[in-house]
């Protein structure tokens, strides 16, 4: 009986044993109320494990220091990246309030957790292998690690049950309130710690003493140590530990500043000089901050940044966070000891990184040579991580933390090494390296071009300008981009058509390689056989196995824009004032599609566009030709006068000159003017684009008139008359429909109405809130040629004879006698000028490098004109 009594009491025990492992894999039901932990003494300081390392570095920026972040960053970095990590106390003063503090949300808005198996962390085996194990019961997986970042607001990545399977993560804990939690970890350091002496006084825990045992229980794992984690929340539904500018709240200045400050996680990652800013969409977690409510042992497993992205977190109350932090260039040798050290976990889960759930102790990294840093960051203190930098740790108690990322000029270098990898590793971005690396381009020439015309030297156009040059940390990011993109293109060799992609293809959905999920903002490859389908250059020959002449590879920019980039950044004053036209905008206005030459192996561009609508526009009407543009500019004469009615924008009214060439009887021309109007694309006929139109000073010369398409300003006519650019825009659409019909230059006499479309009337000078404004500019009536026609028109008489052409063309040219030698002869020589050359003679007249020198030289060489035969 005694030997039956016994049995079955092992029995019962073993039974009770055995409901209490399923009760902690299982997890609290979804609804129950927070636990009271019941947690055994555990603590024994002569078993501490407290690895010995250095500390990272402290920085104290001065109230001038801390006023523009992005600076202060560029200025530790020499001293600080190569630790990986670095510590940052504000100055004294700087004291934000925290709203999490309010007692509506801490006492009653709640926050889910996971649950987390710290004694599991670095040393368990495999899921399969620990299923068949008597040595420990197997924990049922409700969640798998830590989610993903999301790409979009309302775009989740959650991982399937059938992709959860066969995986170690952290499980669904209890939902708190700041207030609860609170008290749930005090209890838990109270029953854990046994922090009473022998007089029940209270005595204080030290950050070593917590330390040490934290990594006893990871290394030794003797004890089943469970702890909850509230990471990842989002700011935007539970509230951000910063204050927030929100309409019609009225807030003291005090807060205002606060709210405003560069340093509030919710303003850094678009900040001026934030490659960052050039995203449009609120990422969670990367623009967006992510709220941490720790508890003691709570942890953040190794882990890099998303696109190897800098990281700031600040920590708004509470106890402190430990951190451990390995500089970027030793981030492979990091993987490796890692998977050295834990090769079963590796071999069942290959991505075992990225999930966040494993720990290695710094005291073994150091052994395999790896360099690990120390930081404690106590509330009000920034941690700081560097691009590409592994770091990991742990909460020494209750605390709330804040964190996001930001991107300096110098991580585009670290975040293209990034995609690249990912597309080997075939794993989804974040976000797109290429818009963001395109985006600070145009910014950088944009300010560039500020710096050249009105000398402002503003913070951040001198930010832009370090990062120009031909030694620049942009130019360089952008160079390698170029060179990247072009051998691509050469190894793909002739099996693709090359066409120019539509403004809007990824504009309202992103674009990814079918395979690796590389970003397509720059480039994609597609097939008629499969028009949603693409692949980036490095797989575009996997796409499919259709025969060329189907398959086709569209381009945002051709190689010969992208090295004009390049030019730009690098100082190029005719690039700049190329790319400074499409301004900064990262959407374009409309869609367009483009043929133009490329620098490879002499392919051109094909005429068609870019999309599958495109590709069935070129099938249904092969030439774009006889019921396309032939109906349209032939057949139906009117219907295309009517298209072709668009009304003029004007953009700036510009200055006024007093002088001979400035005006005629029919307009002012005022220096520095510009106007937009929408008209046939000389690049697609089949197509509207907005040409701008300007009048810019060519010195002696007088006004230089310019067209050039908005969207693609290196397509631009020049003339020293207004009539003549536009004659000159009419002349290439001609021809341009002739090549898309396939019709013999005879053809060009049945496109003769489009010779009705007035120079001066697309210019706008003929539109009468046009010439409202640019009549203001003259209030004295100054320009008495122009102002004398006016007033015969309004009395019913007319300077000009019957006949007799009025136009800036013909009556301010070179045999007007009014005219001093030079500016008559110089004039006579532009109309003959390419437009090329008048490009070049202009900056040559109004350059900065104009003086009595140059004007001396000019002169003497209108003598030489001037007494030829």
């Amino acid at each position: 009986m005694d030997s039956l009594a016994s049995a079955t009491e092992s029995m019962l025990m073993e039974v009770d044993s055995e409901k209490q492992a399923i009760k902690r894999d299982s997890g609290p039901e979804p609804d129950s109320s927070p636990p009271s932990p019941k947690v055994s003494p555990k603590w024994n300081p002569s078993e501490a494990c407290r690895p010995s390392l250095d500390d990272a570095p402290i920085f104290y920026p001065t109230n001038e220091d801390f006023e523009d972040p992005l600076a202060y960053i560029e200025k530790l970095r020499s001293r600080a990246e190569s630790f990986g990590i670095c510590r940052i106390v504000p100055p004294v003063a700087w004291t934000p309030p925290c709203p999490l503090k309010d007692k509506r949300i801490w006492e009653k808005s709640k926050f889910p957790t996971r649950a987390q198996f710290i004694d599991l962390l670095q040393n368990r085996e495999p899921i399969k292998k620990s299923t068949n194990s008597k040595k420990r019961k197997r924990r049922i997986i409700s969640k798998i690690g830590y989610s993903r970042r999301r790409r979009r607001d309302s775009d989740c990545d959650v991982e399937s049950p059938q992709d959860a399977e066969g995986k170690f993560g952290f499980e669904t804990g209890p939902d708190f309130t700041l207030e609860e939690f609170q008290k749930h970890d005090e209890d838990f350091k109270e029953s854990y710690f046994q922090v009473e002496d022998g007089t029940n006084k209270k005595f204080k825990l030290k950050v070593k003493d917590i330390e040490g045992e934290y990594w006893r229980i990871v290394e030794q794992a003797t004890d089943e140590v469970e702890v909850y984690y509230g990471a990842d929340l989002e700011t935007k539904k539970f509230g951000s530990g910063f204050p927030k500018h929100s309409p019609g709240s009225a807030k003291s200045l005090e807060v205002e500043q606060y709210t405003k400050s560069g340093w509030n996680l919710n303003n850094l990652s678009r900040l001026p000089g934030s490659v960052l800013a050039f995203e449009s969409c609120d990422i969670s977690g990367v623009i967006v901050p992510w709220l941490y409510v720790g508890m003691c042992f709570s942890t953040f497993c190794w882990h890099v940044e998303d696109h190897h992205l800098y990281s700031l977190n600040y920590l708004h109350t509470g106890d402190p966070k430990v951190w451990y932090g390995i500089p970027g260039h030793h981030a492979a040798s990091f993987e490796n000891a890692l998977k050295k050290h834990l090769p079963d976990l590796f071999e069942e889960q290959p991505d075992l990184l990225h999930q966040l759930v494993t720990q290695l102790s710094p005291s073994i990294l150091k052994e395999e040579g790896v360099p690990v840093y120390r930081a404690v960051q106590r509330s009000g203190e920034f941690i700081l991580t560097f691009p590409n930098a592994y770091h990991s740790g742990f909460n020494c108690g209750f605390n709330c933390a804040e964190a996001v990322n930001v991107a300096p000029v110098d991580w585009l270098v670290h975040g293209q090494t990034a995609v690249e990898g990912y597309s080997k590793q075939r794993r989804k971005t974040s976000l797109s390296h290429d818009k963001l690396l395109l985006g600070a381009a145009r910014e950088a020439i944009n300010s560039l071009r500020e710096l050249a015309v009105s000398r402002k030297k503003t913070p951040v156009i001198l930010r832009w300008k370090r990062v120009c040059s031909e030694d620049g940390l942009l130019t360089k990011a952008v160079k390698r981009r170029v060179e990247m993109e072009a051998e691509r293109l050469k190894e793909l060799g002739d099996g693709f058509r090359l066409l120019k992609m539509e403004g809007d293809f990824d504009i309202k959905r992103e674009r990814e390689c079918f395979l690796c999920f590389y970003d397509l903002h720059m480039s994609a490859a597609s097939c008629k056989c499969s028009p949603n389908r693409f692949a980036c250059l490095t797989h575009a020959k996997d796409l499919c196995s259709c025969e060329s002449k189907e398959r086709f590879i569209l381009l945002r920019y051709t190689l010969v824009e992208l090295r004009s980039l390049v030019r730009a950044l690098e100082g190029d004053s005719d690039a700049i004032e190329a790319w400074a036209q499409n301004g900064r905008g990262q959407k374009p206005k409309q869609p367009k599609r483009v043929k133009e030459a490329l620098d490879l192996k002499g392919a051109s561009c094909s005429k068609s566009g870019g999309s599958s609508k495109a590709h069935k526009q070129e099938e249904n009407n092969h030439q774009l030709g006889s019921e396309g543009l032939q109906s349209d500019l032939v057949i139906g004469k009117d219907a295309a006068t009517n298209r072709l009615s668009q009304s003029v924008e004007l953009l700036k009214s510009g200055s006024l000159v007093v002088k001979k060439p400035w005006c005629s009887k029919q307009a002012i021309y005022s220096k520095g003017f510009k106007s937009r109007v929408k008209f046939l694309s000389v690049l697609d006929p089949t197509k509207l684009t907005n040409y701008i139109s300007e009048v810019l000073d060519a010195g002696l010369a007088g006004p230089l008139f310019r067209v050039s398409l908005e969207e693609y300003p290196s397509e631009n006519f020049s003339n020293v008359s207004a009539e003549k650019c536009w004659q000159m825009v009419i002349q290439r659409l001609k021809l341009e429909i002739i090549k898309r019909c396939d019709q013999p230059a005879s053809y060009l006499t049945s496109l003769q109405h489009l010779d009705s479309i007035n120079g001066l009337d697309m210019f706008g000078f003929l539109s009468p809130h046009i010439i409202q404004a640019l009549e203001a500019l003259d209030p004295k009536h100054q320009l008495e040629e122009y102002w004398n026609q006016r007033r015969a028109k309004v009395f019913g008489g007319e300077l000009t004879k019957e006949g007799e052409k009025d136009d800036d063309t013909e009556k301010v040219g070179a045999s007007d006698p009014s005219m001093d030698r030079d500016t008559r002869l110089l004039r006579g020589l532009l109309k003959k000028a390419t437009p090329e050359e008048l490009a070049m003679m202009h900056g040559l007249l109004c350059g900065e490098t104009r003086n009595t020198e140059l004007q001396e030289e000019l002169s003497s060489l209108v003598d030489k004109m001037e007494k030829r035969p």
